[in-house]
């Protein structure tokens, strides 16, 4: 139920992507509409999310794949949308979560839960991002999940991002002002800090909400927030190479040139991003 239609983007990815992407090129789908009792109640914002999560599960889910299941309020609808069509169409899917939380909606939507030991090699993964730039990089990380959804990620054939157009930015670190999500192992903290300040970025541990102290991810370690402020391509992965090099960084939440498609709801509809059409 989804069709495309081939146009010039003058905004780049979505509204939120300013006007250095002119000359990109990407497709708006006409998306069949779920069963009204689906939107109902929900805000304009979690409206595209369903949408954009909706289309990138009809688009790319095949029967006898592995899935990666990511993590995120966009993920949430595409968990949903994989269990409908699961049950409906009777497929054969093993679905590998990338969070505690994705393990839950695997649960939730009766998928059958599998794990990288048993299925090391991933047809297909489907994961939010926190920002998108027209080249397709993506900062993810804003839940605590990002080393295990990289993990995911890079061992996928196809990686696709779904996600609202207020998740869209010229370049990464722009809109997305939380900074760049490092985890890191705990005895670390203070030198890699200082290590990150001496680079020019300004560091946060992340604190948690609902407990004394920092938060604690599902790997048992701490999360540094830096913010580097927007951060040009060029210097994305320099940047990310000299963060990777720092003892007792575990891994970064900058996802360079890994996603193949983006799926990005907004107020004209969903429109979809490819490598082919940069």
């Amino acid at each position: 139920h989804v069709r495309r239609r081939t146009m010039s983007s003058k905004r780049g990815v979505g509204e939120g992507a300013a006007e250095g992407a002119t000359s990109k090129k990407s497709r708006v789908l006409e998306v069949s509409p779920p069963d009204a009792s689906v939107m109902e109640g929900l805000s304009p914002a979690s409206q595209q999310k369903l949408l954009a999560a909706y289309a990138a599960v009809d688009e790319n889910i095949k029967d006898n794949m592995v899935v990666g299941i990511g993590s995120g309020s966009t993920v949430v609808f595409a968990a949903q949308r994989i269990g409908e069509r699961v049950k409906r169409e009777k497929l054969s899917l093993i679905c590998i979560p990338t969070s505690y939380q994705a393990l839950q909606l695997i649960r939730e939507n009766k998928l059958v839960l599998g794990d990288l030991s048993t299925s090391p090699k991933i047809d297909l993964c489907i994961d939010g991002a926190d920002e998108v730039t027209p080249e397709l990089d993506c900062i993810k990380g804003g839940g605590g999940c990002h080393v295990q959804e990289k993990i995911v990620a890079y061992n996928s054939a196809t990686f696709v991002v779904v996600c609202d157009a207020s998740k869209c930015s010229e370049h990464l670190g722009q809109n997305w002002r939380r900074g760049v999500p490092i985890e890191i192992i705990p005895l670390a903290t203070e030198p890699i800090t200082l290590k990150l300040q001496a680079m020019g970025g300004t560091v946060k541990l992340r604190m948690a909400t609902a407990k004394m102290g920092p938060i604690v991810t599902d790997n048992g370690n701490f999360i540094l927030d830096v913010d580097f402020g927007a951060i040009q391509r060029d210097r994305s992965q320099t940047l990310n190479t000299q963060i990777l090099a720092i003892p007792g960084v575990v891994d970064t939440g900058l996802f360079l040139g890994m996603a193949s498609k983006a799926y990005i709801g907004g107020p004209d509809g969903v429109r979809l991003m490819t490598k082919s059409s940069l």
